[in-house]
């Protein structure tokens, strides 16, 4: 019990420790004070009604990512096409909502979600049919996926749907009825400048189905068992090429979610590189969660914290900019990869629980 509590909850936090510290390093060789700058992180990210509410919002689109990859590596799959297959859906769903434009909001929103869904599902099951039928790497070709949709999406937006009158690269606003709403509607507190929208209970609730799917259902079972073992799962009489399949469609339909916060709830429109690599950043995610929905959740919410803080780091350091984020969170991810060094050093000091005889 104790070991499986310290590779769930306790290796995350040692990890996140870890790389704050070496962060601190980096800080000091810059000649900054490193309590003084995540004082400034945290304090605008998570000590303030309108920081707790940016937080949410830039947690949101990782939440889908993070399930997208975790629902991969379930499977034993590596989904590093989240960036893509987030993409296709985002650019379909715009597309969906103004061609649709017709339709009441009570039709008219749950098919868009449907088409962010169905359309990031697709995208990812490609890859996952060509392993399941031919062997081909899922790393190879989701990342081959990637370049084609911002190919395709690249010319979507600068040619056939580029909104007229702007030379900014977006497509047409879609109708209210397509909208969901802002926070703001909810908590009437909160600031209307604030993007937060309901695509974070979206978020929320498609954890909750994750979860029910994976580790409350038989086909769930099956994922996992193919995750383990696809020799012994096939041996077991389960079918493993359709599990790859599925598990690839769903984790596609996941990134292609982000479409719901984004399209539906933020911009209203489909704006060119609007992802600023939220695919990749829920590769990291998905590791620090430990591939569990609220592992996820809470993974995402640091992510989340570190992007808003960061923001205001070139207000307050001549010397730092947002870009040490990027350092923090590559850091969380070789401390991460690297948990079997932190499972020797707690082996050598023989840290136990009470009663636990430690191996001689």
């Amino acid at each position: 019990m104790f070991k499986k509590a310290f590779d769930v909850l306790y290796l995350p936090v040692i990890s996140v420790i870890a790389a704050l510290l070496v962060g601190s390093v980096l800080i000091v060789a810059i000649g900054e004070n490193p309590f003084a700058v995540y004082f400034i992180f945290f304090k605008n990210s998570l000590f303030s009604v309108s920081g707790i509410a940016y937080t949410l919002f830039y947690s949101t689109p990782l939440i889908f990512t993070g399930l997208a990859v975790a629902v991969g590596f379930q499977c034993g799959l590596f989904n590093i096409g989240a960036e893509g297959q987030l993409y296709v859906a985002t650019m379909a769903t715009t597309l969906a909502a103004i061609y649709l434009a017709g339709l009441p909001a009570v039709f008219l929103v749950p098919v868009c979600f449907a088409v962010s869904f169905l359309v990031g599902g697709i995208w990812g099951g490609i890859p996952g049919f060509l392993k399941a039928r031919f062997g081909g790497h899922e790393v190879i070709n989701t990342i081959m996926m990637n370049m084609i949709a911002y190919s395709l999406v690249n010319y979507l937006v600068v040619g056939p749907f580029h909104r007229e009158g702007t030379q900014i690269l977006e497509t047409e606003f879609i109708p209210e009825a397509a909208r969901i709403p802002r926070m703001h509607d909810l908590l009437p507190f909160l600031p209307e400048r604030i993007p937060l929208n309901f695509g974070f209970f979206v978020a929320l609730l498609a954890c909750l189905v994750v979860y029910l799917l994976l580790w409350k259902t038989k086909w769930g079972y099956e994922i996992r068992a193919v995750g383990v073992s696809g020799s012994v799962s096939e041996y077991a009489g389960i079918n493993v090429n359709k599990n790859i399949v599925m598990a690839m469609f769903i984790a596609g339909g996941f990134a292609g979610m982000v479409a719901i916060h984004e399209v539906m709830g933020y911009r209203y429109c489909y704006h060119d590189s609007f992802s600023q690599g939220a695919g990749f950043v829920g590769i990291a995610v998905a590791l620090l969660g430990r591939n569990h929905p609220i592992g996820v959740i809470l993974a995402a919410l640091l992510f989340g914290a570190l992007n808003r803080g960061s923001l205001f780091l070139d207000l307050h350091f001549d010397s730092l900019s947002k870009d040490l984020v990027m350092v923090l969170q590559g850091t969380i991810v070789l401390f991460v990869a690297t948990d079997k060094f932190f499972k020797q050093f707690v082996n050598i000091f023989k840290f136990k629980p009470k009663g636990e005889v430690a191996p001689e």
